[in-house]
């Protein structure tokens, strides 16, 4: 039985290789219960990777995950009923309106009719969705994929959200409503983690933070203990090694 005690989410040496390129190599990562945890990197880094195999959409070559103290690939069904994931892709039925995929995904999980559709008509009317009542998935933009994607993950009332970003192509409005959700959910003893390249969105919404680069964790922990005295901009630059400026070469554009 999961308890509070255990962390929300715990990786063991996750290791994924595609051909002969080595994706995530040994990542070990704890996630404290109660905690809003942003995962941050280069993009190639691996960060997708990690959490697709950490609540069960890829199976790793290697290691272990844990949701609340429960095997991702052992106990597959118990643990992704703890969890609330809004993948990368975020591939769905395409052919539904929104309110149906809440509807049948709702019923697929085993809650009650009636607990599906109360639950629709709040998300659908606060995620800004209501007015596409009738509109196929399909014919969503990018955003509203984001937001039923989201709707999907929060139906029913997992323990852990885990989110690959979550903001990217939503408008401003819709970003504060989504940051509002998920603040409320962290507040009321739920944990989250979040993917984003958006350093600042991270610093205001986390209280720790990962860095991923090249496959391995860089640094993780309280994200005062990882930004150190600047901001957690600067020292993801420092941690990744990345190359700032380099535009010296492109006098063209400017002459």
């Amino acid at each position: 039985m999961p308890t509070d005690r255990e962390p929300a989410l715990r990786t063991a040496g996750l290791r994924k290789a595609f051909g002969d390129h080595l994706a995530v190599d040994d990542i070990d990562l704890t996630v404290p219960a109660g905690s809003f945890y942003g995962l941050v990197g280069p993009n190639g880094a691996g960060k997708t990777t990690t959490l697709a195999m950490a609540v069960g959409l890829l199976r790793p070559d290697a290691g272990s995950a844990e949701i609340f103290g429960v095997d991702v690939w052992r106990d597959t069904v118990h643990a992704k009923g703890l969890i609330g994931v809004l993948p990368d892709g975020n591939a769905m039925p395409e052919r539904l309106t929104g309110r149906e995929v809440l509807t049948y995904l709702g019923l697929l999980r085993g809650l009650e009719p009636s607990v599906v559709a109360e639950r629709t008509d709040e998300l659908l009317q606060i995620l800004e969705l209501d007015s596409a009542e009738r509109t196929l998935v399909i014919e969503y933009s990018t955003g509203m994929r984001k937001k039923i994607g989201l709707a999907v993950a929060l139906l029913h009332a997992p323990r852990l959200l885990v989110l690959d970003e979550p903001f990217e192509a939503v408008d401003p409005v819709s970003a504060a409503t989504i940051r509002t959700i998920l603040r409320r959910f962290a507040a009321n003893g739920g944990s989250v983690i979040i993917s984003s390249h958006v350093m600042a969105l991270v610093e205001q919404l986390c209280d720790h933070v990962g860095v991923i680069s090249d496959g391995r964790v860089v640094a993780a922990g309280p994200l005062e203990d990882v930004r150190g005295a600047g901001t957690l901009e600067d020292a993801f630059i420092d941690l990744v090694g990345a190359r700032t400026g380099g535009a010296e070469g492109l006098a063209w554009l400017t002459s």
